[in-house]
């Protein structure tokens, strides 16, 4: 039985707002990372660890998991889960194992970084993404993630949008419905731009041939007729601040307690998308602030195939900061009307699925995430709601194709091993000790290595 000494190294931790990087000497550790493109990864076993199994808001102490053919095979008090011999263990005292998070509302862009964006979701703690903006390549790309022949999160795809500029009629509509359930996407991805006619028609055509669809909400289409023709998820809360008429005005409670029963009945889902949307769209921030953000020196500075830089992303903040200095106290409303709409959401017992909408304006892959996690604390959010939006929750979301987001028996292996407990903060999160995807492991020391990497690779950029 090989035993690997787990030290934190380079964890990035957040504290409140506040986001630092930190060392500590590590032991060598190079016995800890399964091979990317083995056919099975080799069974490992957490033992003496803390689990937080997000099935209900509670700690197992000291306990062993283990964990086989990429499925968590046992769970349960460690001096009474004996590990088979030859088992790979991983010392997990005095740490914490919770399900990897999702990004719900993540982009896969091509080109020089796409492996790159695979890995530093992988690096947060990331194990799964919904992408939700289809392109070519992006099948391939999903089989390679999937099979474990690369570095990623298990990854989960909407085709290319239906939009005012691909859609020009209900037929067309309907049948691109068809060619995109036929070609194995996930989802359909919903822009703005569709009339009320073609709307109609790819939401019956998509009930009819069972594919799900979900994104933004089209003007002429109005949130209340989404919601009535069974749109799943609405994404950065889109029709929400319009349906309520509180972009420069405060939320009439009462308006508010309807929307969210109406949401609530129709058992759909929304994906706050909270800090782009503040920082991209509101424009509040300061951007050469945001430019200087720690996690920036993981993104290029430039653009590049594939990828927008931060200059880039720091010239399209400021047309939007533009906006909001001119009425710095309508901007502020408007943020803080997106934060009670969550919490009502939330208390109301709607589901929240955690997204970013990265990489976009100052939001890089995984990274974003635990940004989204401090905003979504500020809506009054406990860390537990907070945790099941990323876990538990896109669990039951994606219930007919997997079982993940608890720490459970049978579950897909997709954890992160915590130096401190989430349910304390959510900023612990950030505090990481390791990534499993799929039942391989990536100790700290090798996601800190490839992270040094990328880092050098842009320091000239």
């Amino acid at each position: 039985m090989k035993t690997i000494t787990v030290v934190a190294l380079g964890a990035v931790v957040l504290s409140g707002s506040m986001l630092a990087a930190s060392r500590a000497s590590v032991a060598p550790d190079s016995s800890s990372l399964p091979a990317a493109t083995q056919s099975a990864p080799a069974a490992i076993a957490f033992t003496h660890v803390n689990v937080v199994p997000m099935d209900s808001e509670r700690v197992l102490r000291d306990q062993t998991v283990l964990v086989e053919q990429g499925r968590i095979r046992r769970l349960g008090p460690a001096d009474e889960v004996q590990v088979p011999a030859g088992v790979t263990t991983v010392d997990g005292s005095g740490k914490y194992l919770m399900p990897g998070l999702a990004e719900m509302h993540g982009h896969m862009p091509g080109g020089d970084v796409e492996e790159m964006v695979m890995f530093l979701y992988v690096a947060n703690g990331v194990t799964t993404v919904r992408g939700m903006l289809g392109q070519d390549g992006h099948m391939e790309l999903r089989r390679k993630a999937n099979a474990g022949e690369i570095v990623a999160p298990n990854l989960y795809m909407a085709g290319p949008s239906f939009s005012g500029g691909s859609v020009s009629s209900p037929e067309q509509a309907a049948q691109r419905v068809r060619t995109q359930k036929e070609q194995g996407w996930d989802l359909l991805k919903i822009h703005p731009g569709l009339t009320v006619p073609e709307y109609d028609a790819m939401a019956i055509t998509a009930h009819e041939v069972g594919i799900r669809f979900g994104g933004h909400v089209p003007a002429d289409v109005g949130l209340e007729h989404a919601i009535e023709m069974g749109q799943e998820t609405f994404d950065h809360l889109d029709g929400f601040i319009e349906y309520l008429d509180a972009f420069d005005e405060p939320i009439d409670r009462g308006s508010l307690e309807e929307l969210v029963t109406m949401v609530k009945d129709a058992g759909a889902w929304v994906v706050p998308t909270l800090v782009l949307w503040d920082v991209g769209i509101i424009g509040r921030g300061d951007g050469q602030a945001l430019a200087a953000r720690p996690e920036m020196r993981y993104w290029p500075k430039r653009s590049i195939p594939g990828a927008e830089g931060v200059e880039g992303w720091t010239r399209r903040h400021a047309a939007s900061a533009r906006r909001a200095q001119a009425d710095p106290d309508a901007a502020d409303l408007w943020a803080n009307n997106r934060l009670e709409v969550l919490k009502a959401l939330a208390d109301g017992g709607v589901g929240i699925l955690m997204g970013t909408d990265s990489p976009q304006i100052f939001s890089v892959p995984g990274f974003s995430l635990h940004r989204e996690m401090q905003a979504m604390a500020e809506s009054g959010m406990s860390p537990y709601e907070i945790l099941v939006s990323g876990t538990r929750a896109v669990g039951e979301y994606f219930r007919r194709s997997d079982t993940f987001g608890t720490v459970a028996v049978g579950r897909r292996a997709d954890l992160i091993l915590l130096n401190a407990n989430p349910l304390d903060d959510v900023g612990n999160v950030a505090d990481r000790a390791g990534v499993m995807v799929r039942g391989r492991w990536f100790s700290e020391s090798y996601i800190q290595e490839r992270l040094d990497g990328i880092a050098r690779r842009f320091a000239t950029n």
